[in-house]
């Protein structure tokens, strides 16, 4: 089987970022972007996804977090668009519940070529960690439109703000990592009946 794995410079005015992945890890992650609640975040993909992730991102983090979490996942979609490759052979879709204490999350997504996100998480407080909760749509939003994913993010109850976003990146870790399975009957074959995606 091919590695899949990518490796993604994206360089701009307002943030230089350094994205590697490898899609079939053992959750191994390394981080450097001046947002630790983002990076304990990112954690929660590589750990629960079993994916390894080493993701550098020099931004304007002195203006604020805005650019360099959006440019993060722009970054992100656009090296798992690259490491997942012509998807021959893989589940495609992928879904995860994810609880922590008083808080649950769903996260289904699609890897379907076309770009979509459903976002719904009403955050109990703006910022976790010194972050922005604002900033989590951002993100995402950056990811599904380079990735090229239909993602839907729910959260379906929480008190805690913390625990609301951590069960969202655990719920997406695991999502993925269904979606990008390969499933031994589809070997060779293209999961769609549109014969690409």
């Amino acid at each position: 089987m091919t590695a899949r794995t990518a490796s993604i410079e994206r360089n701009t005015l307002e943030t230089q970022i350094k994205v590697s992945i490898n899609i079939d890890g053992t959750g191994k992650t390394s981080f450097d972007t001046g947002m630790p609640f983002l990076e304990h975040m990112l954690d929660q993909i590589g750990r629960h996804g079993l994916i390894d992730l080493d993701i550098v991102c020099k931004g304007d983090n002195h203006i604020d977090d805005h650019h360099s979490a959006e440019d993060t996942g722009i970054t992100l979609g656009q090296a798992f668009a690259k490491a997942i490759g012509d998807k021959k052979g893989i589940r495609r879709y992928g879904h995860a519940y994810v609880p922590l204490d008083e808080a649950l999350s769903r996260v289904v997504i699609d890897f379907s070529g076309r770009p979509g996100l459903e976002y719904k998480i009403p955050f109990t407080r703006g910022a976790v960690g010194g972050f922005d909760t604002e900033l989590f749509f951002e993100f995402f939003q950056g990811f599904t439109n380079h990735a090229n994913v239909s993602l839907h993010i729910d959260n379906l109850k929480g008190r805690n703000a913390h625990h609301q976003i951590e069960t969202v990146f655990k719920a997406f870790g695991r999502a993925l990592r269904m979606a990008m399975e390969h499933d031994p009957r589809m070997e060779g074959m293209m999961p769609s009946t549109k014969g690409t995606l």
